[in-house]
């Protein structure tokens, strides 16, 4: 894993707080925990304060989520920097995409959909000269059946080819929440073409003979 750092100053926003409703979510979330246990929900209020934020986390909601918690700020920084899914720089006002550049999503024919992003959005890990797109590199994306995909947001986009997903894409821009999930003509991961085992295949009689 390459080393995950904090957005330089220049964009870091100077202050950062819950809003009053992810401030009630916020208190809720902590209650589930006994006392002493509060700092099991940094997880998740570090990913409501992303959500809060534009899809990244900056070091004022990494700092305000410690207090928060009674937590010291270097390891509620050490949660941030381990999990890839907290974005440590700013994202795309509208999408934020993640290629799966894995085995089985490259056989698929991932290349083509990174040649996609580079040729619609830019250089990876930079936000679109518009500020609408970004996109970056993950590992596994857990759907190898499905590949190629992409994960934007909390969605996946699957089955894909650069044709499709420049129409995923295309719809983004337009304000538009394009349909997650397969790309073509099947349901979730069952087989394309539809169901090959267990049918009624008629077999030939034993000979008499």
């Amino acid at each position: 894993m390459s080393v995950r750092r904090l957005a330089p100053p220049e964009l870091q926003p100077k202050e950062f707080a819950f809003t009053a409703a992810n401030l009630d979510w916020a208190k809720h979330e902590i209650a589930k925990y006994p006392e002493g246990r509060q700092a099991s929900a940094v997880i998740s209020l570090l990913w409501r304060a992303q959500e809060q934020n534009g899809g990244w986390l900056p070091q004022k909601a990494i700092e305000y989520v410690a207090e928060m918690l009674g937590m010291a700020k270097i390891r509620v920084l050490e949660v941030a920097t381990f999990y890839t899914m907290f974005l440590l720089q700013p994202v795309g006002r509208k999408a934020h995409v993640q290629w799966c550049g894995t085995t089985p999503c490259v056989l698929a024919g991932a290349e083509e959909i990174k040649t996609v992003c580079r040729n619609k959005i830019g250089a990876e890990g930079r936000v679109s000269g518009d500020g609408e797109f970004s996109w970056i590199e993950v590992e596994c994306l857990g759907a190898c059946v499905n590949a190629p995909i992409v994960q934007i947001g909390k969605d996946t986009y699957e089955d894909l080819t650069a044709e499709t997903f420049e129409k995923v894409l295309d719809a983004i821009a337009r304000g538009e929440k394009p349909k997650p999930g397969p790309q073509i003509d099947r349901q979730y991961s069952a087989p394309i073409g539809g169901d090959t085992t267990l049918l009624d295949i008629p077999h030939e009689q034993p000979s008499k003979a």
